[in-house]
């Protein structure tokens, strides 16, 4: 992702893309264009983007009841869908409080319009690698209290950004500022297959100007989590965590994946003893 810019609508959004393949219609000509010249590399890309979208559902959901969290920070947030976080953690708990990051115009025009009366929620235009920024920022600040525990979304996101800009790194930056006990979801895109990984890599760098980063594989998502505690039912295909029907695990991908899960940032007896026996 780079700094925040007017829409140029001759270049794909793979935040418009996304929307495309659930069926919204906040995408352009340019995008849809897009969207099936992916489908002709990766014909399951609709059914990625929505076991994508479910597995949201599902986490938030479980934060918010089972966790008891009632802030959360959602990074590279991508165009406002039906049953957006907020809309999910505010259901039970109207106090509840979410902040948004993105930099696609788009998607801050729209989610600016959307969230404007709702004063538990915010969309901060940003980079989410700049980590300073986004916690420094006064609707951060006003809507989130780092003494307490935190859900932290990196949803889809993490393949969008090149290695130059250090992704496994970003994740530090955040988890260094989340109070014990704070969870951190995360899932990206990807394949055990060489072919697969290079021929969709190219082409979206290809169709957004190089404003991609890459297919990894799992290990790479594994690599991240080794600060967090990993929660049941483990790092795996989004599909397979926690799905609410067999009908969601029978819309399955195929060339490739969302792989992740759901991390806990240890106590600080936890990460004490870890230390102490010398485990990761």
């Amino acid at each position: 992702m780079t700094k925040q810019e007017s829409v140029n609508l001759s270049v794909p959004s793979a935040a418009r893309m996304y929307d495309w393949l659930l069926g919204g219609s906040n995408n352009y000509a340019v995008d849809q264009a897009a969207g099936e010249k992916l489908l002709e590399v990766a014909p399951t890309s609709r059914e990625i983007a929505l076991q994508n979208r479910w597995f949201l559902e599902r986490v938030v959901r479980a934060l918010a009841k089972e966790h008891g969290i009632k802030q959360f920070i959602d990074f590279g947030s991508g165009l406002p869908t039906q049953r957006n976080v907020h809309q999910i953690v505010q259901e039970d708990d109207p106090a509840a409080r979410v902040v948004y990051i993105d930099n696609d115009p788009v998607v801050l025009a729209l989610g600016q319009s959307l969230l404007d009366e709702n004063e538990n929620t915010a969309i901060l235009a940003a980079d989410m690698t700049d980590t300073e920024t986004i916690f420094a920022h006064e609707q951060l600040v006003r809507l989130i209290d780092l003494g307490e525990p935190v859900a932290v979304l990196f949803v889809s996101v993490l393949h969008c950004l090149p290695d130059s800009a250090r992704p496994k790194a970003m994740v530090n930056r955040v988890i260094d500022r989340l109070a014990p006990g704070s969870f951190v979801v995360l899932c990206q895109l990807v394949s055990e297959d060489a072919g697969t990984r290079d021929a969709v890599t190219r082409l979206m760098q290809e169709m957004t100007h190089h404003n991609w980063g890459r297919v990894r594989q799992k290990s790479d998502v594994d690599e991240i989590f080794t600060r967090l505690i990993v929660q049941e039912p483990g790092l795996l295909d989004v599909t397979d965590w926690r799905p609410d029907s067999e009908l969601q695990q029978r819309r399955r991908s195929i060339e490739w994946t969302e792989y992740g899960g759901l991390g806990q940032v240890p106590l600080r007896a936890q990460t004490q003893m870890t230390q102490a026996t010398g485990t990761a």
